[in-house]
């Protein structure tokens, strides 16, 4: 099952006080998004609890270890991207993710405060 990832969540709040954002438009996110490669560069280099924190949803179904287990990203390892925001927040309601659809609103109604 897929539920919020509260440390991922509390890391974008962080992430947007501190202003480490790119305020993009919603069909940006297929260019901003991290590649396989990226992801997989950032998890050798960080760790695991480093990358999860860049994924707002979690599978508790898939092994701890599995990159799979996180759902949901919203940024790309420096700043949070509006577009990453608006894509979460349309594939949590697509799928009846109620937690994380709310988590994701309040980021991206933090994100809009900023523009």
């Amino acid at each position: 099952m897929v539920k919020l990832n509260r440390q991922a969540f509390d890391h974008a709040k962080k992430l947007v006080k501190e202003r480490r954002v790119v305020l993009d438009d919603r069909d940006a996110w297929s260019e901003h998004r991290p590649s396989a490669k990226q992801e997989n560069d950032f998890l050798e280099e960080h760790g695991l609890g480093e990358y999860q924190k860049w994924y707002l949803g979690v599978d508790d179904e898939q092994d701890v270890e599995n990159k799979g287990r996180y759902k949901f990203p919203y940024g790309d390892f420096e700043k949070v991207h509006r577009c990453g925001i608006l894509s979460a927040e349309s594939r949590a309601g697509q799928y009846k993710y109620t937690d994380i659809e709310r988590a994701v609103a309040h980021v991206h109604g933090m994100l809009e405060e900023l523009a």
